[in-house]
């Protein structure tokens, strides 16, 4: 089995869990809350810019050019296209991308992209590209998912007009050629970083494992809208104060 599948395996209960969130469940069908997915989508505006920095950080330590350059490229990637759907979506809403850039992180996303990046700049290369892999591989899953209650395709169920639905897009992303191909290439990184060291497995699985209980914490943390307990009127301060820099 290849070690991909086994990370899947072992983290069946929390994809299982994504799938069951109403979050997930009601923007299939075109219901959930305005403000449950502005919340999502302001806090994974700044995720992903993190992200972005995460697979920057994992092709600075990558030993061959070829994954190196396909790091670098996906973080240009995400920051170029992958956030242009999230921009379309402010534009909706009235944000701008200024407005994004200056929300403040959740404490559910301030510990998912804390994690990301130390994992990327701390431990080696395999144990970082373990981490990643639930982001990618989940939002795969999740969005083939939600098409499935859509009405069982993307296109029959939004683009004929049988449903008004202006979470499409978000569907349409996610389950693109482009998106699976991206996640493939996640997914041929791991396993072969964890056939070159056999030696880090464990720490691979247990990384993998965090990032996923991330993921559905922060389908949680949208539909609850998290804030913090306290805010501060210094703004930002707090959040740099515990933020990796």
């Amino acid at each position: 089995m290849p070690f991909s599948d086994h990370l899947l395996d072992t983290a069946e209960d929390c994809w299982d869990a994504q799938k069951r969130h109403p979050f997930v469940r009601e923007l299939a069908d075109g219901s959930l809350d305005e403000a449950a997915f502005r919340t999502w989508l302001e806090q994974d505006y700044r995720y992903l810019l993190d992200y972005a920095r995460t697979f920057g950080v994992l092709g600075a330590k990558a030993d061959d050019e070829e994954t190196m350059a396909h790091c670098f490229d996906v973080a240009r990637s995400i920051v170029e296209e992958e956030l242009d759907l999230h921009r379309s979506f402010a534009a909706e809403f009235g944000l701008t991308e200024a407005d994004l850039a200056a929300v403040e992180k959740s404490p559910t996303c301030v510990a998912y992209t804390n994690f990301l990046l130390r994992t990327a700049r701390e431990r080696p290369l395999a144990v970082g590209a373990a981490a990643i892999y639930p982001c990618g591989q989940g939002y795969l899953d999740v969005a083939e998912h939600m098409a499935e209650l859509a009405g069982g395709d993307v296109d029959s169920a939004v683009g004929a007009g049988d449903v008004d639905h202006r979470y499409a897009p978000f569907i349409e992303k996610y389950t693109s050629d482009e998106f699976r191909d991206a996640v493939a290439w996640m997914r041929e990184l791991v396993d072969r970083c964890a056939e070159d060291a056999p030696g880090l497995r464990d720490e691979m699985e247990a990384a993998f494992r965090r990032s996923a209980r991330l993921e559905h914490a922060f389908w949680e943390m949208a539909y609850a809208s998290e804030s913090w307990p306290v805010d501060e009127a210094v703004g930002g301060a707090d959040e740099a104060a515990t933020e990796v820099a």
